[in-house]
């Protein structure tokens, strides 16, 4: 069943199981689109399973083996447990039952896709990609993790031959793709609870890149060890680096990195094609940036197009997301949650605040993240001004004996742990002065945090401008 096509979908009923998820809402929507037959079950109702039943799907509010009368195929996503009833039920009644990234290899069967792959800027290159290939005229479809912040949408049907997706590393189900083309931003060690070496996240990586169409492109950064590793490797896919390395197929050299984004010219096999552009800020994203440009450039599509749409980039969510604006003070939102994409993300808020300070809320993601990477935590934390650590968002995982935010705290000199969300965000509240930068940073659920105190600023500079 893994590699099913469209066309062995039709006529057949689709149970997803957690269709409200940011992924599994996207791929649903996208179904819809095809006139698939739709169905599926979250645990509650939400405005996003009100817009499936809009498009034509039956959502059921909580999980009963009762649902899955009459669903020939079940899709789920890997935050339902086994123990699920639906899913209980799907192998009593010896129905396929495909993971999310299987799906997502099915829907993109009729397409040209480009997989994006890597350890960081998976979600804003995808984005980028997809945003470049609009402004060409090609209308792509794409999945992504994050949502498109101009169109609002994380997933979408497009009528031309592409699809760009997101594709997860983090439990080896990208080897479903089998792209045409595929990006690889990165490779580094992470998700340590199921890649227990560096070595293994290599391995991954590898069948990754040997599992892209030979007639296709492998795009790799150059400046990064691991992408290279990879490239070393023996497959098919015409292999195409980018980066500021003087050897890199497009190189992007003339840097200036502005508070608020970045410029570079980028020369594609030798010769200028033009100026990136874009409005947001740091390093690493003029390297996604480069990224799809030379994907773009790879499957025909003309430079001036692509750097245009890129300029029109105005972020994904999530990432680097200005969230408020009040008294002179930014309240800003990041998903970063790996040591690196915290660097970066901490390099680029020190830009972005000029003479202000750079004031930090973090959620550590998952106890085995935490306890792997302690110091390099510790390390790349302060390089904020104070940053204030909330207790481990634990995701999927049991607790582990003795691993505590806490302990990365200790070994910081601008660090603080306070565990309580309210008395973080007062905290930080209380502090901030106009200039100040404030990051709401961390995969769980640390972004609730950028609203509460984007309004008790406002509440704080009301009330002194009454005095």
């Amino acid at each position: 069943m893994n590699h099913a096509t469209l066309d062995q979908w039709l006529g057949k009923r689709i149970h997803f199981i957690g269709i409200a998820g940011a992924g599994m809402s996207g791929l649903a929507r996208i179904a819809l689109s095809h006139g698939l037959s739709i169905s599926g079950s979250d645990s509650k109702d939400s405005s996003v399973v009100l817009a499936l039943r809009t498009l034509g799907a039956q959502v059921q509010i909580g999980h009963d083996a009762a649902h899955l009368q009459g669903v020939d195929i079940v899709v789920y996503s890997n935050a339902i447990a086994k123990s699920n009833p639906e899913i209980r039920r799907a192998l009593e009644l010896d129905i396929p039952l495909l993971t999310r990234a299987q799906a997502l290899a099915v829907l993109m069967s009729t397409s040209k896709s480009l997989a994006v792959a890597g350890t960081h800027g998976k979600t804003t290159t995808s984005s980028m990609l997809t945003v470049a290939l609009q402004a060409c005229g090609t209308d792509p479809s794409f999945a992504i993790g994050g949502t498109l912040t101009a169109s609002g949408s994380n997933a979408h049907r497009g009528t031309g031959e592409f699809f760009v997706a997101e594709a997860d590393e983090s439990d080896g189900s990208f080897l479903e793709y089998r792209p045409f083309g595929a990006i690889v931003t990165n490779v580094e060690h992470d998700h340590v609870d199921f890649f227990a070496t560096e070595e293994s996240v290599m391995e991954i990586f590898t069948e990754f890149a040997q599992s892209i169409n030979p007639q296709g492109f492998f795009i790799y950064c150059k400046d990064d060890p691991g992408a290279e590793k990879i490239a070393a490797k023996e497959f098919g896919a015409t292999k195409i680096s980018y980066g500021m390395h003087e050897s890199a197929d497009l190189l992007i050299d003339n840097i200036k990195l502005l508070p608020g984004g970045s410029t570079a010219r980028a020369l594609w096999k030798g010769r200028s094609v033009g100026t990136i552009e874009l409005h947001v800020p740091g390093h690493h994203n003029l390297l996604n940036a480069a990224a799809a440009l030379a994907m773009g450039l790879c499957l025909g599509q003309p430079a001036a197009a692509l750097l245009e749409g890129l300029a029109s980039f105005q972020g994904a969510g999530r990432r680097f997301e200005l969230k408020a604006s009040v008294a002179g003070i930014r309240v800003i939102d990041d998903y970063g949650h790996h040591p690196t994409e915290i660097d970066v993300t901490l390099t680029a808020a020190r830009r972005y605040a000029g003479d202000g300070r750079v004031l930090v809320i973090f959620q550590p993601h998952r106890y085995s993240r935490t306890q792997a990477f302690l110091e390099q935590f510790a390390q790349t934390l302060d390089l904020a001004d104070l940053a204030i650590l909330l207790e481990i968002y634990p995701a999927s995982e049991k607790p582990i004996v003795g691993v505590s935010a806490s302990l990365i705290a200790q070994k910081m000199k601008h660090g603080k742990f306070v565990p309580n969300f309210l008395e973080a965000s007062e905290e930080i509240i209380s502090m901030a002065k106009p200039g100040d930068v404030i990051l709401t940073l961390g995969a769980g659920d640390v972004n609730s945090l950028a609203l509460i105190i984007a309004q008790g600023l406002e509440r704080r500079f009301e009330t002194q401008s009454l005095k």
